[in-house]
């Protein structure tokens, strides 16, 4: 039997430490960073164990959700607060997400993975879309970042054959606005805005043409505010409206569309 002492899930404090320098290419910081993991590890199974505590024990994937989404919209906020302190806490909440979505993925009995499933992916990822760090000979000129960002696109697409569309893989539980913005996104790196551009407003009672583009971040928030404000005085559901203009648009560009090259 393991001294209690040095048995993580007996008292995750003592998680045994990693030595800076041991794994090849890490620095310092990267061992002590993978010791600090291993004690949050080693605290979430203890908790989600017997004799743990019984809320963590009763959670399912589905329950947790809205605590997923919570945390992101706080990290958000602390963000664009520049709060420091709060960014620290919230990126931890975050993590604390992840640390128990594995921990409850691996009870599944029929197709369990845990925390060590999810990093092994997400190097793997990391890896294999960036040829320009990780591939042998990487010592030409390093690509812009608008390079790396198309490149990664191609490699997502070929990693994922079932997509057909350009537009597939954006989540429908996206904001409205979040969700039509990163529709436009796809789009655009496709080329498919030339072939269906998103529908112009309609130009103001009584005048020639459309409102300008704003100028500015701000102009463009006073203007979106203002359509929200003149939504509401009508009656209309502005994220609604927003969602059926998007899927209209939507069901253009993939008819629009031509078929993916298949790998």
């Amino acid at each position: 039997m393991p001294d209690p002492a040095q048995d993580p899930t007996q008292d995750p404090t003592q998680a045994p430490a990693v030595v800076p320098g041991t794994v090849p290419g890490t620095t310092p910081d990267a061992g002590r960073a993978a010791a600090a993991l291993t004690r949050a590890v080693a605290t979430m199974d203890r908790l989600r164990s017997a004799g743990g505590c019984p809320w963590y024990a009763e959670q399912t994937h589905g329950s947790l959700l809205p605590y997923v989404v919570e945390e992101a919209h706080e990290l958000v906020e602390a963000v664009e607060a520049a709060d420091r302190a709060g960014m620290r806490e919230e990126l931890a909440d975050l993590l604390l997400q992840v640390l128990v979505h594995a921990r409850v993925a691996s009870d599944d009995p029929h197709d369990p993975f845990d925390v060590a499933d999810v990093a092994d992916a997400l190097v793997a990822k990391l890896v294999r879309r960036n040829p320009h760090v990780f591939a042998a000979g990487t010592g030409d000129e390093p690509p812009d970042a608008r390079t790396v960002d198309a490149r990664w696109e191609l490699l997502k697409r070929a990693e994922k054959p079932a997509r057909t569309s350009a537009l597939d893989g954006v989540p429908a539980s996206l904001g409205a606005l979040a969700r039509a913005q990163k529709l436009v996104t796809r789009a655009d790196r496709a080329g498919l805005l030339d072939q269906v551009p998103v529908p112009s407003p309609p130009a103001p009672s009584g005048r020639e043409g459309t409102p300008p583009a704003p100028s500015s971040p701000e102009a463009l928030g006073d203007t979106l505010l203002a359509l929200v404000a003149a939504a509401h005085a009508a009656g209309v559901d502005a994220e609604a409206a927003l969602r059926g203009a998007t899927a209209r648009w939507e069901a253009t560009v993939r008819r629009t569309e031509p078929p993916a090259p298949r790998p």
